[in-house]
């Protein structure tokens, strides 16, 4: 994608000499910046933190319930079959 933007002839020359100086390109050196200001400003969330809220707490039911997720469901069918 290309994209065009206007600096002033200030930045336009500190631009050029960090390009000079590090033997990068303008375009390499504006790419490196936003990068590392998005990163900052708006950090990417993995999916565990988008949906942590979501997730298991206290009242989540049993901690075991993976390992014994047969024993609970026979237990919940047994106890519904006595009523």
């Amino acid at each position: 994608m290309t994209l065009s933007i206007r600096l002033d002839p200030e930045l336009e020359s500190e631009l050029a000499r960090a390009a000079a100086q590090t033997g990068r390109s303008k375009s390499e050196l504006v790419k490196a910046s936003l990068r590392e200001y998005l990163a900052r400003v708006a950090p990417r969330k993995t999916p565990y933190e988008l949906g942590k809220d979501l997730f298991g707490g206290p009242d989540a039911g049993p901690g075991d319930l993976a390992e014994r997720r047969k024993d609970y469901l026979s237990e919940s069918l047994r106890a519904k079959h006595d009523r």
